[in-house]
């Protein structure tokens, strides 16, 4: 059979990541629009791969490019910016001889097959941060988090946490209690034996206890939930093959296998002893994010998430560093309702029928009941296959509306982020990073987090393009 695919466009959002991401020191923001809001103190921090090339070759993956920070810092005076590498051991290597010297999640090592083997991956930082009392820690789950200054995002190092092993996984999607500041977390264990490990650390990010749960094969596990007092986790059926990736033969990424004769599996732990409560099993489907997860007053756990039919989303994701992407790989909003006492799913919906990714809710809500939900989606009209994000929305799943911020052509707004007013804490805000695309250029937009249908609230200029970035994190003052 013969496969035909449409000409390829190369779009706009495609030149936010031709170059690699250019550093700059801590510099006053320019106010583009509006003004900053009174109640909005704090700082914003963004982690993405922002090098995709060295020494004239392409990474192989959006994951493998090497993470960077930018961070905006707002006070009394005003919005100051800077944007630097996360200064890992791969990077510095790689740095100095210009040219790609690692494994990563969508490459395999240079060098001849048997030069390969027993090469460790490189930590890329890429993908989120979590911020602390005393540090930023900028995580990739493959390995340690690495921890920086909140204020200049000077590397310091990798950070244990007090009980991780060297290179031990701590995944990019930690949970924050709102109300006790303990903060959850897993890693998954690959090899011949995986281990799903789960973390819980106090306020201050040290590992206080660790729970461990065998897993089938070796799954890709990118996220999971807080839900009252339990941890759930979906595991998909996403295989990685191990003869191929271990002896170098292909990258992690090529050697994932979509299984869908096989299920989704449901792991359901106490949040206090970290011990399984149950496992069951249901129909196969694919997801990367979680939205928000509680305990319904009839004792169901009720979990929103991203849906994908299949595991197409790895294929667009990888072509995305190409500049040029022709796979569809939609994912739309869900909810399962699921029994925590056997783990058995009751009810499996879809809430809102229109691709996006990127679900958030209001950090003082996460493991609770919560109906405003902040996530990417497409502007309408658009090809999903070759286009990224060009909006941010607010949905409410009691009224079951979609209040939409369409950013325009050829602009392109990062995951939207919730900040609470300090002035008044039932309002907020929410922060986006765009890349607009007719000038080559990024912004933060700052949108009243009730009107995102509307202008927004400030505009910020930025000095240099800012490369579409992951996940990032507001800290308040």
């Amino acid at each position: 059979m013969t496969t035909t695919h449409k000409p390829l466009t190369r779009r706009a959002w495609a030149n936010a990541i031709a170059q690699p991401g250019k550093e700059f020191p801590p510099t006053p923001l320019p106010i583009l629009s509006g003004q900053i809001p009174e109640g909005l103190r704090g700082s914003l921090y963004r982690n993405g791969p922002a090098r995709l090339e060295r020494g004239g070759v392409r990474a192989g993956h959006w994951f493998d490019g090497d993470g960077a920070i930018l961070g905006v810092h707002f006070t009394d005076a005003g919005a100051t910016g800077l944007y630097r590498y996360v200064q890992t051991a791969g990077y510095q290597d790689e740095a100095q001889k210009e040219e790609f010297l690692y494994p990563n999640y969508g490459m395999t090592a240079p060098g001849r097959i048997w030069e390969r083997w027993g090469k460790p991956m490189k930590n890329a930082a890429n993908t989120s941060v979590l911020t602390l009392p005393d540090k930023l820690l900028a995580l990739w789950e493959g390995g340690n988090p690495h921890a920086l200054d909140l204020q200049t995002l000077e590397t310091r190092g990798t950070d244990n946490l007090s009980q991780l092993g060297e290179g031990a996984p701590f995944s990019a999607h930690p949970k924050c209690d709102p109300k006790t500041g303990e903060i959850f977390n897993f890693g998954v264990a690959a090899g011949l034996n995986t281990t799903l490990k789960v973390y819980k650390s106090d306020p201050t990010g040290q590992i206080i206890q660790q729970g461990s749960v065998p897993l089938d094969g070796i799954p890709l596990v990118h996220d999971f939930v807080l839900a009252g007092q339990y941890l759930v986790f979906f595991v998909p059926p996403v295989r990685v093959n191990l003869l191929k990736a271990g002896l170098g033969l292909s990258s992690y990424s090529d050697s994932m296998e979509w299984q869908p004769d096989h299920p989704t599996q449901i792991i359901v732990l106490d949040r206090e002893t970290l011990t399984l409560v149950s496992r069951s099993e249901a129909k196969p489907w694919f997801q990367w994010h979680f939205t928000n997860g509680y305990v319904d007053t009839d004792g169901a756990i009720a979990i929103d998430f991203v849906r994908y039919q299949d595991f197409q989303t790895n294929q667009y994701l990888k072509e995305v560093a190409t500049g040029q992407t022709r796979t569809q790989a939609k994912g739309t909003l869900w909810q399962a309702r699921l029994n925590p006492q056997t783990g058995k799913v009751t009810h499996l919906h879809e809430l809102l029928d229109r691709a996006c990714e990127f679900p958030v809710v209001p950090p003082q809500v996460v493991g609770k009941v919560s109906s405003d939900i902040y996530l990417s989606v497409h502007r309408d009209g658009v090809d999903i296959s070759q286009e990224m994000f060009g909006a941010i929305a607010r949905f409410n799943s009691k009224t079951d509306t979609l209040a939409i911020a369409d950013m325009g052509e050829n602009r392109y707004p990062s995951e939207p982020l919730y900040a609470a007013d300090a002035l008044k804490p039932q309002q907020g805000w929410v922060l986006t990073v765009v890349y607009d695309g007719n000038t080559d250029t990024s912004e933060v937009f700052v949108f009243d987090s009730d009107g995102l249908d509307e202008e927004p609230a400030c505009r910020i200029g930025l000095p240099s393009v800012i490369p579409h970035s992951f996940h990032g994190k507001w800290k308040p003052a």
